[in-house]
């Protein structure tokens, strides 16, 4: 979760005035700050680009003209925050991400104008090899290099421990997001930005060690509007064999298979669900360590459709992918839940719908 005040995710249960704010940041080196009417900022760890934006507003004059527009418009930043007023005259305010601005619409008159975007991962997608291009050196190393080579500002950081990858050679034409993803894959990680629109390296937080962040309650006091549990055997796997063989390093095949190990779990590898295995195979795999690590990730992601819910709750802007929250519905049934999307609206009301994975009991 974004770093809050003590005060702030109390407020959010409370009667309170939501806080937004959308500025607009032209090639020109100008600085607008757009009234809006609405929007949204819906985040997804399950899309490529994690974050994306819709803001609405009756300011015409933000629809490009003359080229000198289009020239300041096209590769504009958005930053756009939501927050609460304390009622005692100060706010607190919470960034919901930095975006590409990739459209404006609208009837250049009357309006209303819709300004669409897309968070920063979106620029290396589009960046595709013109070039066949080698990266070598650590997970961490190798994927700063590979964004940066889009974004030489973007600032990269990292929460696991670097190790080394064999050579890897993208083609002409390949999806360089695509391949820093493979590259931090090797490490049991995924790659993403944040709310703040810097890149960050990570592993998916494991629910059965991390704590809820945030307590979903039905009932007085509490933020739950309403919810439903779900059990699905779609595209669920309860294995992984990664696999890697580097000929450019002439390192010999290695391989691990990640199996669902927890005899209490209805996935659980031979049980009941059976084998339904799945495959990864990368060169940047070059240990037995890494295969393992790279299955892991992968098996975490696989299995944990098995049981999710989707909730509507009052918004909190702080929320993370990843996240766990408790969830206490109105028969009093306590669940732990792991953040899956979510959508922050821009308006004062706006419904805050929930999708979780990874879901459990909380005794």
């Amino acid at each position: 979760m974004y770093p809050v005040s003590d005060r702030f995710l109390p407020r959010l249960a409370e009667g309170h005035t939501p806080v937004t704010e959308v500025q607009l940041f032209k090639t020109d080196g100008s600085v607008v700050t757009i009234e809006h009417t609405g929007g949204s900022v819906p985040v997804d760890r399950g899309q490529t680009i994690r974050r994306t934006c819709t803001v609405t507003t009756a300011d015409t004059s933000l629809i490009p003209r003359t080229p000198a527009d289009e020239l300041a418009t096209y590769g504009a930043r958005l930053r756009i925050a939501r927050g609460v007023e304390y009622g005692d005259g100060s706010s607190e305010l919470v960034p919901l991400g930095v975006f590409r601005l990739d459209s404006v619409d609208g009837d250049p008159t009357d309006g209303p104008v819709t300004l669409q975007g897309k968070s920063l991962e979106a620029c290396v997608v589009d960046d595709k090899l013109t070039e066949p291009y080698k990266a070598t050196g650590t997970v961490v190393g190798a994927a700063t290099a590979l964004i940066q080579r889009s974004l030489p500002d973007a600032d990269v950081i990292s929460t696991i421990v670097d190790a080394p990858i064999g050579a890897r050679t993208f083609d002409v034409e390949a999806d360089p997001w695509a391949g820093v993803q493979e590259i931090v894959a090797a490490a049991g990680a995924e790659c993403y930005t944040n709310a703040d629109g810097v890149f960050v390296i990570s592993a998916l937080p494991d629910p059965e060690t991390a704590s809820a962040v945030w307590e979903v309650a039905a009932g007085e006091g509490g933020v739950y509007v309403q919810g439903s549990r779900a059990m699905s055997a779609d595209k669920v796997f309860n294995g992984v064999l990664a696999r890697g063989e580097n000929t450019e390093e002439n390192v010999a095949p290695v391989e691990y298979l990640a199996t669902e190990t927890d005899i209490n779990s209805p996935t659980y590898w031979g049980g009941p669900f059976g084998r339904r295995p799945d495959f990864y195979t990368s060169s940047t795999l070059t240990t037995v360590d890494a295969c393992a690590q790279a299955a892991n990730l992968k098996l975490a992601a696989g299995k944990a459709p098995n049981a999710s819910g989707d909730f509507s709750s009052l918004p909190n802007p702080a929320l993370e992918c990843g996240d766990i929250i408790r969830v206490i519905h109105p028969d009093g049934t306590r669940e732990l839940h792991q953040v899956q999307s979510f959508s922050v609206p821009l308006d004062t009301g706006g419904d805050f719908p929930i999708a979780t994975i990874s879901a459990k009991g909380d005794g």
